[in-house]
């Protein structure tokens, strides 16, 4: 296929049904970005789309900062679309407060996730002995589990910050705050990645298509709340508005000097503790 012809051709794009991902791609998806590239849009979450980028599948993709490792040599790490951010990290849970973790079974989402690796990190820092057993399983399975003493903590993200009271858990510490206390950077969450083999020319033209696309929601957040409030999965149009306000940030717009940093740094520690993969000196090179 020439590259004309893949110009042509809809870019198969995978992205979360969430409001931040609608609100960004909104304009984008609904052609009122002048000369951009078609968009064949398919919603999953970040989990499976994670899946997809390790398996090739899919030209964009919206995936957890944590696989970059295993699919840099296919795809490259577009400068702009994705989700850092700052006062929003995972949590460590416990049935009662004050638990030490030295030895104990801690339930994850996954394994493949920033929230896995923040923990991993927060661990080596704190618990000198190492945590014990580590279960996958389910998001929504896992704060049932640690108040049935199923597990002895369980790693939570997103709306379980606000709910986990309901079970009568206790915070053990948060993710996010040990690593902007640490670091001082943002928190990488999710990144948008495409195919290299797109070419550096229709790269270049996606990435100055979203951010027409984020600039558009700014400008014009209304435009955007219909496609928003679909896929939202009953969430209310406020809570929808604080999901947008906390995950659409300038470094939506561009990754910049210390979104970049985040992202390195972030995967350096990983792969410096073992639990990825190292990262080339140009993997995160945008074309």
């Amino acid at each position: 296929m020439t590259g004309e012809q893949q110009q042509r051709q809809p870019l198969q794009i995978a992205y979360s049904p969430c409001p931040n991902d609608t609100f960004v791609f909104d304009a984008l998806a609904h052609d009122r970005v002048p000369g951009a590239p078609a968009l064949d849009v398919t919603f999953a979450d970040i989990d499976i789309t994670n899946g997809m980028a390790e398996r090739g599948e899919f030209d964009v993709l919206k995936v957890s900062y944590a696989v970059l490792p295993y699919v840099l040599g296919e795809y490259a790490l577009l400068p702009c679309g994705g989700a850092l951010g700052r006062g929003c990290g995972p949590l460590v849970l416990t049935r009662e407060a004050g638990v030490d973790l030295t030895g104990r079974t801690v339930a994850v989402p996954s394994e493949k996730s920033t929230a896995y690796l923040l923990f991993r990190l927060w661990a080596a820092d704190t618990l000198p002995g190492g945590v014990g057993e580590i279960v996958v399983m389910p998001f929504h399975e896992i704060m049932p589990a640690v108040r049935d003493g199923k597990v002895d903590a369980g790693l939570v993200i997103h709306e379980a910050r606000f709910t986990y009271q309901n079970y009568g858990l206790h915070k053990l510490a948060d993710m996010g705050e040990h690593w902007e206390a640490t670091t001082g950077l943002p928190i990488p969450l999710g990144a948008i990645i495409a195919k290299r083999s797109l070419g550096a020319r229709q790269l270049k033209l996606l990435a100055d298509s979203i951010r027409t696309s984020v600039q558009a929601a700014w400008d014009d957040p209304e435009a955007s709340r219909a496609y928003v409030m679909e896929h939202a999965q009953e969430m209310d149009p406020t809570v929808a508005d604080q999901h947008i306000g906390l995950y659409v940030n300038k470094f939506t717009a561009d990754l910049g000097e210390d979104g970049y940093a985040a992202v390195r740094g972030l995967l350096t520690r990983a792969a410096a503790e073992g639990l990825v993969l190292p990262l080339g000196s140009e993997a995160l090179t945008f074309p």
